[in-house]
């Protein structure tokens, strides 16, 4: 049969959004991409996009499919397969702790047939009538969650604690306190954590799946049991699996052997306009092959890039194409207090390197289209969900002020954070900063720029992130004059790295200001819109280089 099936489900980002360890992520990540194979199963051949279905890892959640696959087969292929998952997780938690009396099966059933929601397109003729098909019926979304019984999992605190009383009818959830159940849970929480280490229930578990402080509901549980191997194949053949352990990342400091918390880098990006160029080449003639060879050479780029990254500087999450998500960290464990600040140093000048070179690493893919990434270089006490949720606006940020370009963004252990937004042929301004007395002192600039805001002699502006272009709004104090900026930056940053070799000493600044600011003016805002652009992107510069590269 002619024409073609567009489809996709959700929640993805909400299901890999709620994450307190690494582990959650690679969780979340295995089970969207064999939810998705269970998908492409049902076409073989047939299957466009994504390019080489068969491959287990990294799949992407939007398929398009050669014929005619009705959304009813395919709500019964993801609901299987997310059953089969479901099952599984739970038949190894009965079996390993049989001494139980489980009454969840109820809410197991729930989680089954309310997680997820199913969206189908139909193009009789046509690729692009498909997707804006698809597109047009997401909008009338119809997604119903699980309600929420008894007390919150201390991850998401929106759904209710797993364990084996889940659910029983002799709970009375308005008459029963959490501190009556807390023995029981608590007792659960530590067996279940032993046994997933291969210990006797009874036995001090060490963290490795499961904490056992953790509370955590059923979606959230299922994410940490699929990365047990025993588990893994219990669901099938077709499942993805690890091939490392998560013992090497860490991040919190540890009382027991007096080592303080470590700062960890954390990336996020995404190509730019894929939509569109989609849009392009599912037009005209040989659409479906050009939109195979384009799948394809995204997943073979995916699957290079997460075995092709440095080990020694951290691993990739996923890569599912033209998105990826990925963290940098320092896997020694023998660093203490005296040590730790050195290797962080390190690590900090590793990662700046290889970012810089990552808009070359993205080309070999072969197809036209740009990178936006965010940066997160984050402390130890900012949690997993909150660093995820700024890499996703650092993502969006780059992708706001013109794509094409990285977002860095030091978030603090108090929350607070400094950002800056470059495209990727400026990034090197960062190294060639040089302080009065020709060393890498940014202190002498950071204080500078101090004093001057101080005194009102130069006056950034407040930024939104919310807008959809260069966040420059009518807060201003005051006609903006960038003659001050690009003066430090002409005293400050020296023409010693590409693409400013060619640059007379003392002519960075204007430099800068011409090609990023005249040359491409935001549409909107202050009565200087140019000259307060620069002077806050400056600001920015400064705080980022006080901050990551000193």
């Amino acid at each position: 049969m002619s024409g073609y099936t567009a489809t996709t489900f959700a929640p993805v980002q909400g299901f890999i959004e709620k994450s307190r360890k690494l582990r959650d992520l690679y969780g979340a990540s295995l089970i969207l991409s064999y939810l998705s194979r269970q998908i492409t199963n049902l076409a073989d051949s047939s299957v466009i996009c994504p390019g080489d279905p068969n491959r287990t890892k990294g799949l992407p959640n939007r398929l398009l499919i050669k014929g005619r696959v009705s959304e009813e087969r395919i709500r019964q292929a993801l609901l299987e397969g997310w059953g089969r998952v479901l099952r599984e997780c739970r038949g190894w938690v009965e079996e390993k702790l049989p001494e139980y009396d489980y009454h969840w099966q109820r809410q197991w059933t729930l989680w089954q047939n309310h997680s997820w929601e199913i969206f189908w397109g139909w193009g009789d003729s046509s690729i692009s009538g498909a997707m804006y098909d698809l597109e047009r019926r997401k909008v009338g979304r119809d997604w119903s969650a699980v309600n929420w019984i008894g007390e919150s999992s201390s991850l998401s605190g929106t759904d209710a604690i797993a364990w084996n009383e889940l659910g029983s009818r002799q709970r009375n959830p308005k008459e029963l306190r959490y501190s009556q159940e807390k023995d029981k849970i608590d007792r659960f929480y530590q067996q279940l954590a032993a046994v997933l280490e291969g210990k006797a229930p009874e036995e001090t578990p060490e963290g490795k799946f499961l904490d056992t402080s953790e509370r955590v509901s059923l979606p959230e549980l299922v994410k940490r049991l699929v990365t047990h191997p025993q588990i893994a194949r219990r669901i099938g053949e077709d499942f993805p699996q690890l091939d490392r352990s998560f013992s090497d990342v860490i991040r919190r400091p540890n009382p027991e052997w007096q080592t303080p918390g470590r700062w960890t880098g954390w990336f996020m990006g995404d190509g730019d306009k894929v939509g569109d160029y989609l849009k392009h080449l599912s037009e005209g003639e040989n659409a479906d092959d050009r939109l195979k060879d384009f799948s394809q050479a995204m997943r073979d780029w995916g699957k290079q890039f997460e075995q092709e990254f440095p080990k020694s500087l951290g691993r990739v999450i996923y890569a599912g194409g033209d998105d990826f998500l990925g963290v940098v960290y320092d896997s020694r464990a023998d660093l203490t207090g005296d040590t730790l600040p050195e290797a962080t140093q390190t690590l900090k000048v590793n990662s700046w390197n290889w970012l810089q070179h990552l808009p070359e690493k993205w080309q070999e893919h072969g197809q036209k289209i740009g990178l936006s990434v965010g940066f997160v270089w984050a402390g130890h006490s900012v949690p997993q969900r909150d660093v995820l949720q700024h890499c996703r606006e650092a993502e969006r940020r780059s992708k706001n002020l013109g794509r094409d370009r990285l977002t860095l963004r030091v978030v603090f252990n108090s929350g607070q954070f400094v950002q800056w937004t470059c495209p990727w042929p400026y990034l090197s301004i960062l190294d060639c900063y040089c302080d009065r007395e020709g060393g890498g002192n940014w202190g002498h600039l950071y204080n500078d720029m101090a004093q001057l805001k101080a005194r009102h002699a130069i006056a950034p502006s407040p930024r939104s992130d919310d807008l959809e272009d260069d966040p420059l709004e009518d807060e201003s104090p005051g006609p903006a004059d960038a003659a001050i900026a690009i003066a430090l930056a002409n005293i400050y940053f020296k023409p010693t790295c590409a693409p400013f070799t060619h640059l007379e000493p003392g002519t960075v600044g204007d430099y800068l200001f011409r090609e990023l600011f005249e040359a491409n003016p935001p549409p909107h805002g202050t009565q200087n819109p140019v000259q307060q652009a620069f002077i806050n992107w400056f600001d920015d510069l400064v705080s980022i280089g006080w901050h990551f590269r000193r």
